[in-house]
């Protein structure tokens, strides 16, 4: 701790660090600087001696010279080649919009645990970014900010406090909605039509959907193979758009999934083995039907069964839970879903149904409860 009102402080290193007050932000943020010194008298004369705009012989202001945006490029530059380009863009954007705005203009120990607790206030209250989104952005800059403590060995590691997360309530089509849907995409039933029930059939997320080819389905083993996702993303000029196949989110995403007899059927009338490298959902190779597509017609479709806030990823939810309503073990579920643990599985998808919460409450009857 410091000594009352002299803001001197003894470090983790050892060494003392009197600290004061060198400006203002552009945002009102208040900007400090420091001296160091291997005793409390050292640090304390050099702060006095600064104060009274004397020269400090002898000594140099301990700081880097370079900005933490500085090392928010440097970091880039050296995962370019470690990460997927979608990944590339998301850190770009991350960096670009939230990180370097904020802290961009500062020097990596200038910043305090004050100034990250604004930075998730910002994010959270007034930019109303999603806590899961807010959380990825803390972790990054967090990443930057001990990124930056390796080539800076006068600098402290500050506490940056995690963005509190609530989990959201997920969305499930109940059993008559799920069957409303399924009647009417049964009902001239096209390619897209296909993709949609597809989804809900298999749990398989929007971009595997779209990536998926007529040689990724097994109608002897009766079986999906998930090897590539779909996504439009933004070029790292910042120019423009573009569709991009992938590996799968995870390692555990690229999988292999069983078909229902019910999923079989259906694909039984769309596969065609003569095209094995043919989109699934467009039947060309040239031709592919990307996610907004899907999603576009998935809306114009609930909206005709009168179904209401249902995004795509309502059908993933969907499956998993009529997986758990029907006891399908846990550790096969995380595996079909290509969750890379069954935590993941457990968290969102055990006990979400209240009509399966009810049976399971039922089962004390046997006991006298």
């Amino acid at each position: 701790m410091s000594r009352k009102g002299e803001n001197i402080y003894k470090r983790k290193d050892g060494r003392w660090e009197g600290r004061y007050k060198k400006g203002t932000s552009a945002d009102g943020r208040t900007l400090y600087g420091s001296w160091y010194g291997k005793t409390y008298r050292e640090a304390k004369e050099k702060l006095e001696m600064y104060k009274q705009n004397k020269p400090v012989e002898s000594t140099k202001k301990v700081g880097s010279v370079k900005l933490f945006s500085d090392y928010c490029d440097e970091w880039m530059t050296l995962n370019r080649s470690k990460v997927k380009e979608s990944t590339l863009v998301k850190y770009q954007y991350a960096f670009k919009n939230h990180i370097k705005p904020f802290f961009g203009g500062s020097k990596p120990e200038d910043i305090t645990s004050e100034m990250t607790a604004d930075f998730v206030n910002q994010i959270i209250h007034i930019k109303r970014l999603s806590a899961k989104t807010a959380k990825d952005l803390v972790v990054l800059f967090k990443t930057i900010l001990i990124f930056s403590a390796k080539t800076n060995e006068n600098m402290r590691i500050i506490d940056v406090a995690m963005p509190k997360t609530v989990p959201k309530q997920i969305r499930v089509l109940s059993k008559e909605e799920q069957q409303k849907l399924v009647d009417y995409l049964m009902k001239d039933t096209d390619s897209i039509k296909f993709g949609v029930l597809f989804a809900l059939m298999t749990g398989l997320r929007v971009g595997e959907v779209c990536a998926l080819r007529f040689g990724d389905i097994d109608l002897e083993e009766r079986t999906v193979t998930v090897r590539e996702t779909m996504q439009r993303i933004h070029n790292l000029d910042g120019k423009g758009t573009k569709i991009i196949l992938t590996a799968p989110k995870s390692n555990t995403s690229a999988r292999v999934v069983p078909l229902t007899n019910n999923a079989y059927e259906l694909c039984k009338t769309t596969v065609d083995k003569a095209l094995p490298n043919a989109f699934l959902l467009s039947g060309r190779e040239e031709v592919m039907i990307e996610p907004h597509v899907l999603q576009y017609r998935k809306k114009k479709y609930s909206a005709a069964c009168g179904i209401e806030d249902m995004h795509f990823h309502v059908l993933r939810h969907t499956f998993a839970t009529r997986c758990v309503e029907v006891g399908f073990e846990i550790k096969s579920l995380s595996e079909v879903l290509g969750h890379s643990s069954p935590r993941i599985t457990l968290e969102r998808y055990v006990h979400s149904s209240l009509e399966f919460k009810r049976q399971n409450m039922t089962k004390l009857e046997a006991i006298g409860l």
